[in-house]
């Protein structure tokens, strides 16, 4: 069992920048592909971004692309989303989550097996 734990989510205003984190409980946390997922309310739950598990092979959602970057430290367990440019658009709730030898290019959430509980972004304009 793998326990996810995201943080860095906040209120910054529009253009500015935040990283958040997938801190994991697992110390092979480097054989699970991350991905990063936002939901807002009354709203499907929309893919960001993923890593592959050897940290070799990422993919955005168009919508992010140039804007956000994911990058992982496997000695340090933890997978990063940094985002900048933000818009308000990008407000909502953010989630990790890891499948095991993922190849970084799973864009539907029915791929993952373990999911954080989510921090909270919001963009003011």
């Amino acid at each position: 069992q793998v326990q996810l734990v995201e943080s860095g989510g906040g209120l910054v205003q529009a253009g500015g920048s935040l990283r958040l984190s997938c801190a994991a409980s697992e110390r092979a946390f480097s054989i699970y592909a991350v991905g990063w997922f936002r939901q807002t309310p009354g709203k499907e739950r929309e893919f960001v971004a993923a890593i592959a598990w050897s940290g070799g092979n990422t993919n955005y959602a168009d919508s992010v692309k140039g804007r956000f970057t994911i990058s992982r430290d496997n000695a340090k367990n933890t997978v990063y989303l940094q985002m900048n440019s933000l818009k308000p658009e990008d407000t909502a709730a953010y989630y990790c989550a890891a499948r095991r030898f993922g190849s970084g290019s799973d864009y539907s959430g029915a791929a993952y097996d373990y999911w954080g509980q989510g921090t909270q972004v919001t963009v003011s304009s």
